[in-house]
């Protein structure tokens, strides 16, 4: 795999890995509390490991639901006089910036969004986009790639916890969601899939040949 560009890889597009932490599962009525993106790195021997890390505590927009259930699951409180949490618009466009920066960097065209059950974080990252008016943004509306559907091919588990520990990756039960952590690890979780599928990718570059 060496020798490539990053923008070759992945078709023009610069995976991002994104975890969201709520306060429900609807994303236009629940509150988004937390958010992580996690950018990846080629590195000279051909393989990809994680790199960056942006994390931010986000303040509910106003009129937001919280369902307890949620809230006792990722362990936040809201209102906590200590929690560093900005503006929605804010933590976004923070977010955006960097990733404009690393897609810029590796020449592609845009990001794409990388997640476990990436439907969910990217509903929750399209739905803030809408209520905060963000006309441009780094990544692509709909494609994403999903760690829980390649977990289950490359190794036979969808479960976050249960497909890191099968790729021998740690995983601490007591730092799980976090959106920093959980995104992390989705990014240590993808980037080991695409290392495996390198035999694949590279005889199917000689296919073409």
């Amino acid at each position: 795999m060496s020798g490539f560009a990053f923008r070759e890889r992945f078709r023009g597009f610069m995976p991002v890995v994104v975890d969201v932490e709520t306060g429900g599962f609807n994303s236009v009525t629940d509150a988004l509390l937390e958010i992580a993106a996690v950018s990846i790195k080629l590195n000279d021997d051909g393989t990809f490991t994680r790199d960056q890390t942006w994390r931010y505590h986000v303040k509910p927009f106003e009129g937001a639901n919280l369902e307890p259930a949620a809230l006792a699951v990722n362990g936040i409180d809201p209102d906590h006089p200590l929690r560093p949490a900005i503006d929605e618009r804010d933590a976004l466009q923070r977010i955006f910036r960097e990733v404009r920066a690393v897609v810029k960097e590796h020449e592609c065209t845009r990001a794409i969004l990388v997640g476990h059950n990436a439907f969910f974080d990217l509903n929750f990252l399209n739905a803030a986009i809408e209520r905060c008016k963000i006309k441009r943004t780094p990544f692509h509306p709909f494609s994403c790639f999903d760690t829980a559907t390649l977990g289950g091919v490359a190794l036979g588990q969808t479960v976050l916890s249960r497909a890191v520990k099968r790729a021998a990756i740690d995983w601490d039960e007591s730092q799980a969601h976090s959106a920093a952590y959980d995104a992390e690890r989705t990014a240590d979780l993808f980037c080991e899939i695409v290392n495996r599928f390198a035999p694949i990718y590279n005889d199917s570059l000689e296919a073409e040949d």
